[in-house]
């Protein structure tokens, strides 16, 4: 069972959810670009348990988390928040996991205090997407804001897009959480401009140039279903390997999933299980 928390920082309100030992070695889970902390459920039952504890939060602008101003957003603010929840629960070093835009959000964690990582996971995230990725994912934010006339409807219409596969109880449960009741029907809690504010800051900065911070054990999933199809990975086969030429504390686990998938796919919960334990 998980428990919720809720955590005043001077940036603004965060929500997250524990699970697992309270004084056992903690990963802290880092959702994408507009995603909440739901995305990590199957991973958190199946990793956290008495010998490992598991929190996964919602950045600001998300989920139960605060909308907070123009201005306070982007990868090294939201470290600095991540930092802030490890410092208010009383522990000094952690492991990271970030999916998506939260993989350069862990990066940035291993720039800004590399002495308090033991381990850091990035799923399907580390450099530079293939360019046709970028359409979708900027339309998907800028959607955000729209009236759905119910949960069922928005569901629908998620699942006959094709990209969240394969269905799940989980992603449904994703979607309920992520869904909120307004006038006409129900619209999605992540916040257009945050989300947005934070796509800007990602086209400006450039991931590869936090590599050299990695210094820690470092694990990258990467899924070999593209969300695009021919060609359309979030982490191309080129990153891929030029990250696995210029980490030299990194290794790369391909999971036959896509963008979504693989946080679903029990490969994932293997690979992330036995690199903790090494």
């Amino acid at each position: 069972m998980a428990e919720a928390l809720d955590f005043a920082l001077r940036s603004g309100q965060i929500h997250a959810e524990r699970r697992g030992g309270e004084r056992a070695p903690l990963i802290i889970a880092i959702p994408g670009l507009s995603a909440n902390l739901r995305g990590f459920d199957f991973i958190a039952e199946r990793v956290s348990g008495p010998d490992r504890g598991f929190l996964a939060l919602d950045l600001r602008g998300r989920g139960l988390s605060e909308v907070t101003a123009p201005g306070t957003y982007g990868w090294a603010a939201h470290a600095h928040d991540v930092l802030a929840v490890a410092d208010a629960i009383g522990v000094e070093r952690f492991s990271v996991l970030g999916q998506s835009m939260g993989a350069a959000v862990a990066m940035e964690m291993a720039r800004i205090a590399p002495e308090r990582l033991t381990h850091v996971v990035l799923i399907d995230a580390v450099g530079a997407a293939d360019p046709s990725t970028a359409g979708p994912i900027l339309a998907s934010a800028q959607r955000l804001g729209a009236v759905v006339p119910s949960v069922e409807a928005y569901i629908a219409v998620v699942q006959k897009l094709g990209t969240v596969k394969p269905w799940s109880e989980y992603w449904e449960r994703y979607f309920r959480y992520e869904l909120a009741p307004v006038e006409g029907g129900v619209r999605a809690r992540s916040d257009r401009a945050a989300v947005l504010e934070d796509a800007a800051y990602g086209g400006t900065h450039d991931p590869h140039e936090l590599w050299p911070y990695l210094v820690m054990p470092t694990l990258l999933l990467r899924a070999t279903v593209p969300l695009i199809e021919p060609n359309g990975f979030i982490t191309p086969a080129s990153v891929r390997d030029a990250f696995e030429r210029e980490v030299p504390n990194g290794k790369v686990v391909e999971v036959e999933a896509n963008h979504y998938g693989i946080n679903t796919h029990p490969d994932s919960v293997a690979a992330i299980k036995a690199f903790l334990a090494s």
